[in-house]
């Protein structure tokens, strides 16, 4: 495929001026079509900053509002060459994206700074694309067979050049439990083991699952369970409540937080002030990452880590450990099989037999105990 002669359906001008005005409304315009559709709030705010993007982007790059139709195949591939730098026969990288574009771009604050993006925003804005339109009821330009093949082979190129396609690190049971063990220093202490047990056993919670926890949604079975309750997630938007079980540490933890956190109702998981003094107001999903960071960094872990860290380590850890797929998929509420998939394949070859057939090394460390 000459990715040159792509612009077949929609001409490229790369001279329209950027209306700000008009890039705001556009863009909220199109996020209210996820609204209507029942998308979970943290995730619409993640899909406002993509559909901005595309707002500008096809302003400056066509002449186009972004709503006006469906879009054709042709303009997500440009999409791809446009941002998704490529490697050249003389050791350098190219990427088609007009230097003027760019620059406008960065000055409407809709991109963080000059040149390429990373493969996994360009998936991520394509992904948000693709749900746009099929809420719209419209054919989805990002299921061309010409596009997916393209982002296998830039995928492939960026492999061959050593770049690889970046995943927060997961949290499995030995980074866990270095974790925990920073969770010394006091109040904040028991609330970040609390809320690092909840997130991690049950389920793999996502960090708006775990701010969006009520006192209500917790109730206790006796002092090694608890049960809390979910509603609207990111993949269950009718509201329906679904209990899940914290068991042992984590069910200890969550007792030993609302010890000397009670409360009666409102979020399960508080901010703290100075002193240790526990507030009303709930964690955002910001803190939690920061939290896990600041674990982390406490821990001396290395690593690229984040709240969906305990989310991918959970699903390691049980691909580890041998639970069945279909247990671990009730627990973490994924519906595809493929997003789950990598994470439990990769903790299920760690123990198996087949990467042991030398035995192991005298002395030796287990890449089990490196995760």
């Amino acid at each position: 495929m000459n990715v040159l002669n792509i612009t077949d359906q929609l001409p490229l001008v790369c001279e329209t001026p950027l209306d700000l005005h008009f890039l705001a409304i556009n863009a909220q315009e199109a996020a209210a079509a996820f609204i209507a559709a029942g998308t979970a709030a943290n995730t619409v705010r993640s899909y406002r900053s993509a559909l901005a993007y595309w707002s500008a982007w096809l302003q400056l790059r066509y002449g186009q509002a972004l709503g006006a139709a469906a879009l054709p195949s042709t303009v997500a591939v440009q999409f791809v060459v446009d941002h998704l730098a490529r490697p050249t026969d003389d050791g350098g990288w190219v990427h088609l994206l007009p230097p003027t574009i760019d620059a406008a771009l960065v000055a409407a604050r809709v991109k963080a700074k000059l040149g390429p993006l990373a493969y996994n925003t360009v998936s991520h804005r394509l992904a948000v694309l693709g749900k746009w339109h099929r809420i719209n009821g419209w054919d989805s330009p990002t299921e061309a067979p010409a596009l997916k093949t393209l982002l296998r082979e830039a995928r492939k190129a960026l492999s061959r050049q050593g770049v690889s396609v970046r995943k927060k690190t997961a949290i499995a049971l030995e980074p866990l439990q270095a974790l925990l063990a920073t969770c010394t220093d006091g109040v904040r202490g028991v609330r970040d083991r609390a809320l690092l047990l909840t997130a991690w056993s049950g389920g793999g919670r996502r960090r708006s699952e775990v701010v969006g926890l009520q006192v209500c949604d917790v109730r206790r079975l006796n002092a090694d369970t608890w049960l809390y309750a979910l509603g609207t997630t990111k993949t269950d938007t009718g509201g329906l409540r679904r209990e899940k079980p914290l068991r042992g540490p984590a069910a200890q933890a969550l007792a030993a937080w609302l010890e000397v956190a009670p409360a009666e109702s409102g979020p399960l998981f508080r901010r703290l002030y100075k002193g240790g003094k526990v507030g009303t107001q709930g964690l955002s999903a910001d803190q939690v990452a920061r939290i896990v960071q600041r674990r982390a960094q406490l821990a001396g872990l290395d690593g690229d880590w984040a709240a969906h860290s305990l989310r991918s380590g959970f699903v390691t850890e049980a691909g580890r450990q041998g639970v069945p797929l279909g247990e671990v998929m009730a627990m973490t509420e994924h519906r595809s099989v493929t997003t789950v998939m990598g994470y439990f394949q990769a903790g299920s070859l760690l123990s198996s037999q087949a990467s042991q057939l030398l035995g192991p090394a005298v002395g030796a460390t287990t890449s089990a105990e490196k995760i």
